[in-house]
């Protein structure tokens, strides 16, 4: 093994652990943590075909692109347009979370009015998006890699506070309740291609290290949940680490909220700017134009509250999630006919798993449209 093998699983597994995993452990409380673990499997081990369908695309294809341009070549402009969509609405609502989430853990750690401190935030994060300073983008490995200690010290204090009976109960009224928050807390495929580059001399790695950087988030969601609902049960907070703080003391209050602050803050700035540029550089905004067009629609929506962090995070993976990877799958056996080059290797898979995994995604979004919208 080598560096450039550990830097191309470091990199899928900072893009899926992020700020997704505060909203994780209220759902799993809310169905019972039985059932959201079938969901952390069932949706885990789906996004991994996922990726591998991303990564034998990006093997077959001999210039570099994203997911937008990928469903151009293979789709045309139709896949183009609905990949275009699935991520302008990921990333809105994962703005509108992110707003939500920092405004409320800001309150918690500071005593301070949540809208005064989402509002602090937002012009901070307007300030550097507009300037486009990404001044988290040279240590982006470092800080992925810190945020999973945290977890993991956060998962070590909880353990001593389990009450097991908190793990027992099932809600099978709630059973789809988990579906969207933890589908979109497994969203990275867009890092797949940025794994190809780093593993550009050993392309054959590729398969592996995708493998293992879908595993690793399904392993510390699942422990992260158990823990958490094993400590607060039904009174899990939406944004988990406000509610770990009232329960297990001081030291969990300041560790845990500054994890979600810093967790929230570094995705925020990551997604803003990205969107921001894209407007930018692929519609031919103006950049105050897009600027303004970056940050008012999330501001508006959390001020007039149309929704809550876990409602955000819920719409948005279903929605966005879900189309977002039925073009994969569909551009994926498009690749297969219409792919440059022989692949370095190919995923075991046929027609049936891809229709199960079209026809998860297609259920996700439907009901999430009944139930949410």
């Amino acid at each position: 093994m080598n560096k450039q093998y550990f830097e191309a699983i470091a990199t899928l597994v900072g893009t899926v652990i992020g700020a997704g995993v505060l909203g994780l452990p209220y759902v799993i409380a809310q169905s019972g943590v039985l059932i959201g673990l079938i969901h952390i499997l069932i949706l885990g081990i789906g996004v991994l075909f996922i990726n591998l369908y991303i990564a034998e695309i990006s093997l077959r294809t001999k210039k570099k692109h994203q997911l937008v341009g990928y469903a151009e070549k293979y789709i045309g402009k139709y896949g183009k347009l609905f990949m275009t969509l699935a991520t302008i609405i990921g990333v809105y609502g994962a703005l509108i979370a992110y707003l939500i989430g920092e405004g409320e853990s800001l309150r918690a750690l500071f005593s301070i009015n949540a809208t005064t401190a989402m509002l602090g935030f937002f012009i901070l994060m307007g300030f550097l998006i507009y300037k486009g300073l990404n001044i988290i983008e040279r240590w982006e490995l470092t800080l992925s890699g810190l945020m999973i200690i945290i977890i993991f010290i956060i998962i070590f204090f909880g353990i001593p506070s389990i009450n097991f009976s908190n793990l027992t109960s099932v809600n099978y009224s709630k059973f789809f309740l988990p579906y969207g928050v933890i589908l979109f807390s497994f969203i990275g495929a867009i890092a797949i291609p940025e794994m190809k580059e780093t593993l550009i001399k050993q392309k054959k790695k590729l398969k592996s290290a995708v493998i293992i950087g879908s595993l690793i988030p399904i392993t510390i969601y699942a422990i992260f949940a158990i823990v958490t609902v094993g400590v607060s049960g039904l009174s899990t907070s939406q944004i988990a680490t406000i509610g770990l703080g009232k329960v297990l003391g001081t030291h969990m209050v300041i560790l845990g909220n500054l994890f979600a602050i810093f967790s929230m803050a570094t995705s925020f700035l990551a997604l803003g700017l990205g969107l921001q540029w894209m407007y930018q550089f692929d519609f031919g905004m103006k950049k105050s134009r897009a600027f303004i067009l970056t940050m008012t629609i999330p501001l508006i929506i959390v001020l007039l509250k149309f929704t809550n962090f876990i409602q955000a995070l819920g719409i948005t993976g279903a929605i966005a999630g879900g189309i977002e990877g039925i073009i994969i799958v569909i551009m994926f056996h498009k690749a297969r006919k219409l792919g440059e080059r022989k692949p370095e290797f190919q995923v075991k898979t046929n027609k049936f798993i891809s229709g199960i995994l079209i026809t998860i995604f297609i259920g996700g979004i439907i009901y999430t449209l009944f139930n949410f919208l």
